[in-house]
């Protein structure tokens, strides 16, 4: 006897899947000095081999550079964002 699964499907677009949690949730990203001007191009020069994080909105949105993950979190709390850590 085959089992069929009957679960409805929804198809969504990558564009409305970034867009799923924007503006509620924001994800923590280590990052290396060496990348900072791919992230933030607006970003002063780094000095070269700082392990520094990146706070990014759910889509990818750059929204803050800091040395200190909790100066990141802090940010994050304080503008009503749930964070997650990507490794």
């Amino acid at each position: 006897m085959t089992q069929h699964d009957t679960t409805p499907r929804i198809e969504i677009s990558t564009t409305e899947l970034a867009a799923l949690g924007e503006g509620h949730i924001a994800y923590v990203r280590p990052i290396r000095s060496e990348e900072v001007k791919a992230l933030f191009p607006q970003a002063p020069d780094v000095t070269p081999g700082m392990d520094l994080f990146a706070l990014l909105s759910a889509n990818g949105t750059p929204i803050l550079l800091a040395d200190s993950r909790d100066v990141i979190v802090a940010n994050a709390v304080a503008n009503d964002l749930h964070t997650v850590s990507l490794h």
